[in-house]
């Protein structure tokens, strides 16, 4: 615009707000009403653009139909010497990218800014319009706070499939989907991948991605895993930890599935320190997510949707019992010593879940009253266990060679008596291990169950290997349980430790 041109129609220019590749922006008055509004003139000529001049028509629909607090709103349009016009609302404050500029801001700054896009979101996907250009400087901060969302400039309705040529990517690099990287349609959820890189940046104060060109930053997006915000902000809970890594997993299926469901995980760690954290006994290292082995990132144990988490905290903030997991056992002899602590861990699990620890059978006393290996269809009868307690610091024993026979494990009597007593310190030390294990699974189990209850209430589902390792740990312990109990050391060995893998990764994912 000339220096001379002052005024459009009823509209006086006041100052050039900003500029683009589809056109400027300028602060205007209109001269009738002495409102303040913004005037975006759509490039300098549409004549022979067909293509252009379709696709600012269909903005100009759709944000005419858009109604809604965070939102910047369209007034009105019209046409000026075959350009098009349109009159916005004008939204005194900042840019969210000058905000930050550069630096993180606090938690909970961030969580309330993004709970504002999200609403917004969640009303515009509700009416099949896709933003695809979420970005700090798409946002509007006024000086009350509220966040408005700005420029749907290249947004579509998601029922509209001819508008994006297949091949082609629109967006800003820094904040665009794998799949608006790799030219591939788009939905909702790729919005949701956008606010999670802006929510990445808001309290880390740097971007996922930073390389030195856009190829090197457009082939992150698709194939890098970021670093996990936490290591970048060591104060950050792990629950929103998980719930961004989420919202950037490279899949969107691993992805929350509506900008709802995201508001609803955020809404429930807000205002949750670390030290509350620790203390829900449904802590959740989430929903989905975040992400498995293909798009999470590497702290992020195996497959599917992180199932993340935080939202599951709903409900768990009142009477919190504090989660106590268990060390790894280690092999002595102290049997009662572990029942002791055993029992305390079951008592946990009993008064968060209701689960009780299943009893081992009357082999133990069997054990250590019955004879020589029977015949191979009978039960399966323990090697001999001496009365008198095995001491702290047993004397070198004689070696023990185990044979299988009938699908059992029997010492060979090579050393005599302390052949026997070496075979039944080991039985007795698998024996305390699966005990430890039961008391551990218990509490993990219930807090996995109530995980699953929260997230399939906020609207998504529990991760899928989460899901899986849950079920392999029940699955093993019972064949560990069932192992010990007949005397095989070595099954009751193999079963235990798959129990342990499949724990520990569930612990980690409840951020135990």
């Amino acid at each position: 615009m000339s220096d001379e041109t002052k005024r459009i129609g009823d509209y006086e220019i006041l100052s050039e707000l900003g500029a683009g590749g589809m056109g400027k922006v300028y602060k205007v008055r209109n001269v009738i009403s002495d409102r303040i509004e913004a005037m975006k003139i759509l490039l300098p000529d549409l004549a022979g653009r067909q293509e252009l001049a379709a696709r600012f028509l269909r903005e100009i629909k759709l944000l005419a139909s858009l109604n809604h607090p965070n939102i910047a709103q369209l007034r009105t349009a019209f046409t000026n010497d075959n350009q098009l016009v349109m009159i916005m609302e004008y939204v005194e404050g900042t840019s969210m990218a000058i905000r930050l500029s550069g630096a993180s801001i606090s938690v909970a700054d961030a969580l309330n800014y993004i709970e504002q896009v999200l609403s917004a979101l969640s009303y515009a996907h509700q009416q099949n319009v896709i933003h695809r250009d979420i970005k700090p400087g798409n946002m509007m901060l006024t000086p009350q706070g509220v966040v408005k969302v700005m420029d749907f400039g290249i947004a579509r309705s998601s029922t509209d499939l001819t508008l994006t040529m297949a091949g082609t990517s629109l967006g800003t690099i820094n904040y665009m989907s794998p799949e608006q990287v790799k030219g591939e349609p788009t939905d909702p959820r790729s919005d949701l991948y956008s606010v999670g890189v802006c929510l990445y940046e808001m309290v880390t104060g740097k971007k996922p991605f930073e390389a030195g060109s856009d190829y090197s930053i457009m082939t992150a997006h698709v194939n890098e895993a970021p670093r996990p915000p936490v290591e970048l902000q060591p104060g950050l809970s792990s629950a929103l930890n998980e719930i961004i890594l989420m919202a950037i997993a490279k899949d969107p299926a691993r992805r929350f599935q509506t900008a709802a469901a995201f508001r609803n995980a955020l809404n429930n760690v807000r205002g949750l320190s670390p030290t509350m954290e620790m203390a829900a006994p449904a802590l959740g290292a989430s929903v989905a997510s975040a992400a498995a082995a293909a798009s999470a990132p590497a702290h992020v144990t195996s497959a599917s949707q992180v199932a993340t988490l935080a939202a599951a905290r709903a409900g768990t903030r009142t009477a919190p019992v504090p989660s106590t997991p268990m060390p790894p056992p280690v092999a002595t002899g102290h049997r009662g010593l572990y029942m002791t602590l055993g029992a305390l861990v079951v008592l946990a699990g009993l008064v968060v879940a209701g689960i009780y620890l299943p009893k081992r059978g009357k082999a133990d006393d069997q054990a250590k009253k019955t004879a020589p290996a029977p015949a191979p269809l009978e039960p399966v009868v323990a090697p001999p266990v001496a009365e008198t307690p095995v001491p702290d610091a047993a004397p070198p024993e004689a070696p023990v060679v185990l044979a299988k026979s009938g699908g059992k494990i029997h010492p060979h009597q090579e050393g005599g008596d302390g052949g026997a007593a070496a075979a039944a310190k080991q039985l007795e030390e698998i024996r305390d291990e699966v005990d430890h294990l039961s008391a551990r699974v218990a509490s993990v189990n219930s807090g996995v169950d109530r995980l699953r209850q929260q997230q399939e209430t906020a609207g998504y589902g529990l991760r899928g290997d989460m899901a899986e390792h849950q079920e392999s740990m029940k699955t093993n312990l019972s064949r560990a349980q069932d192992s010990a109990e007949r005397g095989d050391t070595a099954k009751a060995r193999k079963y235990a430790d798959r129990t342990t893998a499949d724990l520990e990764a569930l612990e980690k994912f409840l951020g135990r």
